[in-house]
């Protein structure tokens, strides 16, 4: 394995800095928001260690996705070898690799009974491109070809690139890229802390017994005739949105709605599967199987990038049965690439081996129960809400109400991320949000650890 540089090889750290600053566009960027970024050099477990060797607890397992933690040398040995004897290799029609074919075998194993086709991307935006492309082949395949548009929902979020942006419907990710591109429609979302369909204003729902938010995007659905519907797409739980846990009823009502209306149903399970809301993939909470599948993230617990989508037998039958001049023209360099699919393989078989599925399902609930415990009891906190290893806590300013009622909380989400990051703990702030997806392998003394750090920010910021 290649070692790492030792410290007096290393760059100083104000000579990273200056690089940093005169060269790298991070994503998201502003550089007012990076004014004093902090410098990563390792991980560990379930930290990551600055510069300065102080180890922070990793409470979003970095971007939701290093759900067995960081410093697996498992993983680098896996990548190395397969380097060695084979880096890459196109995976085009009439070539083959042994990773790729078998990580794709041990994906349907785990996956939906109903799915039996992969195609692998590198990320979950380019997963959700496949998606949607798939879906449009299947229909002019079956010779609807019509059906192009994707119902989307508000609030979710699906990717950057120009396709999955137009998916997403968080606002901030259209406003300097727009126009948006053509037929993707944006529905309610299942948010009922922010309930569109109370009267006035989004504000917490007060109705959810008579509140339908799947018959709500059917309407949407029917507004734009079914016959020129390709697919709705949708999070099982909408993750950069604000953790958002739909009623029980909303999926398998969505399964009826597509089927009733002869649609396809796409779940982006890019930051939901493998384990992290306590099931291998999030649509068993509610007995639901999707059409395609999108995946990435958690796939190789991010060593390596790799995504893609799973299929139905019934697209991926129409895949395999068109005619030759209307095959399956979607490609990529690094689909299928050995070295991300070996890593790929080895990780899903450390999830496995550990039972970190299991884990997840065990000491989720668990970690809910603290952060409603101890967080309930403050006036700033709206709403405590998650499933498995996905929480959130939603500030809010209680002397305000309509919009400012959650605009107001985000300059103190702000400062309670910021006295968090001080004592050695690293959620997310989204907008008056604070996110969590600790790795899969998380012990209940830190997750306990990681509550009260929370109360105490939350206590001391909310005071000023």
């Amino acid at each position: 394995m290649v070692q790492a540089p030792t410290p007096s090889s290393s760059p100083s750290v104000a000579d990273v800095l200056r690089a940093d600053r005169e060269h790298l566009i991070h994503p998201l960027y502003h550089p007012t928001d990076h004014a004093r970024p902090m410098v990563v050099v390792r991980g560990d477990g379930t930290d990551i260690v600055d510069a300065t060797d102080q180890p922070d607890f990793d409470a979003l397992s970095g971007l939701w996705n290093v759900h067995v933690g960081h410093g697996r040398t498992e993983l680098a040995q896996v990548a190395a070898e397969q380097m060695s004897t084979l880096a890459f290799n196109n995976n085009y029609v009439g070539f083959a690799n042994v990773p790729s074919a078998r990580l794709a075998e041990k994906l349907i194993e785990l996956a939906y009974p109903n799915l039996h086709g992969v195609y692998f991307t590198t990320a979950g935006a380019e997963a959700n491109e496949s998606a949607f492309k798939t879906a449009r082949f299947f229909w002019k395949l079956l010779e609807k070809p019509n059906k192009v548009k994707i119902v989307a929902r508000r609030w979710g979020y699906h990717g950057v690139t120009m396709a999955a942006a137009s998916a997403t419907g968080l606002p901030a990710y259209h406003k300097m890229f727009a126009p948006l591109v053509p037929n993707f429609i944006q529905a309610i979302g299942p948010y009922r802390f922010r309930c569109e369909l109370e009267e006035g204003s989004a504000r917490p729902c007060t109705n959810p017994s008579g509140h339908d938010y799947a018959l709500e995007l059917e309407q949407t659905l029917l507004d734009e005739d079914p016959e020129t519907v390709a697919a709705i797409i949708a999070e099982p739980v909408q993750g950069a949105g604000g953790v958002i846990v739909p009623p029980d009823d909303y999926w398998p009502k969505l399964r009826q709605i597509a089927d009733r209306h002869n649609v396809l149903l796409i779940a982006d399970e890019v930051i939901t599967g493998f384990g992290r809301t306590g099931t291998w993939f999030a649509l068993d909470h509610w007995g639901v199987q999707p059409d395609i599948v999108s995946f990435a993230k958690g796939v190789t617990s991010a060593y390596l990038p790799l995504g893609g989508i799973m299929v139905s037998r019934q697209v991926q039958n129409a895949i395999n049965e068109a005619p030759a001049d209307l095959k399956f023209m979607h490609a990529a360099t690094y689909s299928g690439h050995p070295v991300c699919c070996a890593v790929g393989l080895a990780n899903v078989g450390i999830i496995e081996r550990e039972g970190l599925v299991q884990r997840a399902a065990d000491i989720g609930p668990r970690f809910l129960k603290q952060l409603h415990q101890q967080l309930d009891p403050f006036p700033q906190v709206g709403e405590v809400r998650g499933l498995g290893l996905m929480a959130a806590v939603e500030l809010v300013d209680p002397n305000a109400s309509g919009s400012a009622y959650y605009d107001n909380a985000v300059p103190l989400a702000g400062r309670v991320i910021a006295r968090c990051v001080e004592n050695g703990m690293l959620p997310r702030r989204l907008n008056n949000t604070l996110c969590m997806a600790p790795p899969l392998i998380s012990t209940e003394t830190q997750l306990g650890r990681l509550v009260e750090v929370l109360a105490e920010a939350i206590q001391a910021e909310g005071d000023h």
